[in-house]
């Protein structure tokens, strides 16, 4: 049995677990309560029954062995794989589907992909494009995507803020089979998260090509592989600063795109199937 997100049904005995991250432990004030509950009664009886745990980052495996006391030896980390769906693609072939996706013709345009939840930072992202636009005097939008989240009211009036200005598109959760086109016409990507156990978007965004800027926090560092302009998530004027780099720095936007897509290729849905099954044989090979 493999419980694909945290936990282990009651009804198994034993089995590998995968552990995303340990946010709920790590940043408690992030998650809402009734969540915290069920990992308390729950997590740590699948952990105790786990025959093997993946992380899907080395920093989270650190995390679960430091904070949890977990056994080293019963820790694998597996990176995920971004699909083949996110790759380059020429802005005169996305101008129809963007045209769909934002009711209106667009041009260059800033995106942050995530769930509106406090540890994403979105305010960060939004506060930093502000005072880049206020700056400059350049309005390029900030297009938010993302699922509703939790935890978000004042970050909610800010949004309302930016909008009626006409520098921020909401356009809230999207399709999967939408996102390819979304992340391929963006000038930038923005993601100042203080806490992910991978953090996909930044990657799917690097192998549309894509110029981006992570946090310098938790498992960023890691799984970017030096491709990203890193920054402290805290610093919103560092954070804006770093906006206008990355937009009008032709040097470095060549050289983000061309490692980033090179970073995008490292990471395959095919290894990362493969080194799961390797987790199987040894967990069966245990068991006999």
């Amino acid at each position: 049995m493999h419980g694909t997100n945290y936990f282990l049904p009651v009804q198994a005995e034993t089995g590998v677990i995968t552990v995303h991250d340990l946010s709920i432990y790590l940043h408690p004030e992030t998650h809402p309560f009734e969540r915290i509950r069920d990992f308390e009664k729950n997590f740590e009886r699948s952990l105790d029954r786990a025959t093997h745990v993946i992380t899907d980052s080395e920093a989270t495996r650190r995390d679960l062995i430091a904070h949890l006391s977990y056994p080293a030896a019963k820790v694998s980390t597996i990176h995920l794989g971004v699909s083949e769906r996110f790759r380059p693609q020429a802005r005169a072939m996305l101008d129809q589907d963007l045209l769909r996706l934002f009711g209106r013709p667009v041009g260059d345009y800033i995106l942050s992909v995530a769930t509106f939840e406090p540890r994403k930072r979105i305010e960060a992202a939004i506060l930093a494009h502000a005072r880049y636009c206020d700056r400059t005097g350049h309005d390029i939008p900030l297009v938010l995507v993302g699922a509703k989240g939790w935890a978000n009211d004042r970050l909610h009036v800010l949004i309302e803020d930016e909008q009626r200005k006409g520098r921020l598109l909401m356009l809230g959760f999207v399709d999967d089979a939408d996102l390819p086109a979304i992340y391929a016409g963006a000038r930038l990507f923005l993601y100042p998260s203080i806490y992910e156990g991978f953090g996909l978007p930044p990657i799917e965004a690097m192998a549309c090509g894509i110029p981006t800027i992570v946090s310098d926090r938790s498992c960023l560092p890691e799984v970017t592989r030096g491709a990203a302009m890193m920054i402290d998530p805290d610093d919103v004027d560092r954070l804006s600063v770093g906006i206008e780099q990355a937009l009008n720095d032709d040097i470095w936007r060549d050289g983000a795109i061309r490692t980033g897509l090179a970073v995008g290729a490292h990471y395959s849905w095919a290894r990362c199937i493969e080194r799961t099954v390797d987790v199987y044989r040894i967990c069966n090979d245990l068991v006999a």
